[in-house]
């Protein structure tokens, strides 16, 4: 009698033990949301930390103190900083992010442009590394402890050793100067054609895919590696199923959640990540973008830009927790 009082009188425990599945993803939900508003705070008040403010960088260092003030009158950086973060953020659920100090244009507008770019970017090489990652995955489990094996070891060992801004270079160098079969995006890139967007990304993609593809293919290794140990994989073998048929057919299947995290991370990385491999090739992409306004202490754009990637960070690690869970089949179906 009293363990169904106490039942009665917790709602949220009757419905997480009811539904398992739906009170984690709803949980997963609510801490995304949490910490997307304290990264707010983070970027916000950080910003407004940093010494020298941007009236003092437009005007230079020969600049009045009342030429100054008149400036910081008319962004209104003489206002409490509670109450341009709270205008800001409001502003910024509703997609306006203000005004560019510097270009004093829309700086959604100009972000819509770049976002764009950058995910251009990010999902070509999504779409080549995903794979690409999964099979040699997959490849270096069936030769486990062989030749080929090793030899993707080494290569993503040393891919994952080298930084993004040095696999660009490398490419640059070898691809676009000694061999001249490569571009550079250029100042008109958008208005090129699809075929010549995909010529104007093929370095940038291939420093991306270089960078993502070592890490994601040696954690589904690792993760399938684990599985291989299970009583029912062995099981699979002394019936006679031949190793790559085991592999594909049971235990990637059952290492799908860790593989899927993995991916989801990674992805998250190739959006944000797309800063340094922008600069080192000059790509008109929200990451340029953002270095940019930096250099001159824009901060309506630098704001923006933080948030957003931020938000795509946060959004994309939330899928990879759902994902996971939903590939839990203890809690897709509980006993």
């Amino acid at each position: 009698m009293s363990n169904s009082i106490e039942t009665e009188g917790l709602p949220g425990r009757n419905f997480r033990e009811r539904f398992p599945l739906l009170a984690l993803i709803v949980e997963r939900l609510v801490l995304s949301l949490v910490l997307l508003f304290a990264v707010s705070v983070l970027i916000f008040g950080g910003l407004e930390a940093l010494p020298g403010d941007f009236a003092t960088t437009y005007l230079g260092q020969s600049a009045t103190p009342q030429a100054v003030a008149n400036i910081r009158q008319e962004l209104g950086l003489n206002r409490p900083i509670t109450t341009r973060y709270v205008e800001w953020l409001g502003n910024a659920v509703r997609g306006d992010f203000g005004t560019s100090w510097a270009s004093k244009n829309s700086v959604s507008e100009q972000i819509g442009n770049r976002l764009g770019n950058s995910l251009f970017l990010a999902g070509f090489a999504a779409i080549i590394s995903v794979p690409l990652a999964v099979g040699l995955g997959m490849l270096s489990v069936h030769f486990r402890n062989r030749l080929p094996d090793k030899i993707i070891n080494v290569v993503s060992l040393a891919a994952i050793s080298l930084p993004e801004f040095f696999i660009g270079y490398l490419l640059i160098l070898f691809f676009a100067v000694k061999f001249g079969v490569a571009t550079f995006p250029a100042t008109v890139y958008a208005d090129m054609d699809f075929a010549d967007r995909l010529k104007a990304i093929a370095l940038p993609t291939a420093t991306l895919v270089l960078v993502v593809l070592a890490h994601m293919m040696r954690m589904t290794r690792a993760a399938i590696l684990s599985v291989m140990s299970s009583a029912y994989m062995e099981t699979a073998e002394l019936k006679g199923l031949s190793a790559a048929r085991a592999i594909v057919k049971h235990a990637a299947p059952n290492a799908l959640a860790p593989i899927i995290n993995v991916i989801a991370l990674n992805l998250a990385y190739l959006v944000v990540g797309v800063v340094v491999v922008e600069v080192v090739f000059v790509y008109p992409g929200m990451g340029q973008y953002m270095v940019d306004a930096v250099t001159v202490r824009d901060m309506p754009v630098v704001q923006a830009c933080g948030l957003i990637f931020a938000a795509v960070y946060i959004l994309l690690n939330m899928v990879a927790d759902i994902l996971a869970i939903v590939a839990n089949p203890r809690l897709r179906h509980p006993r």
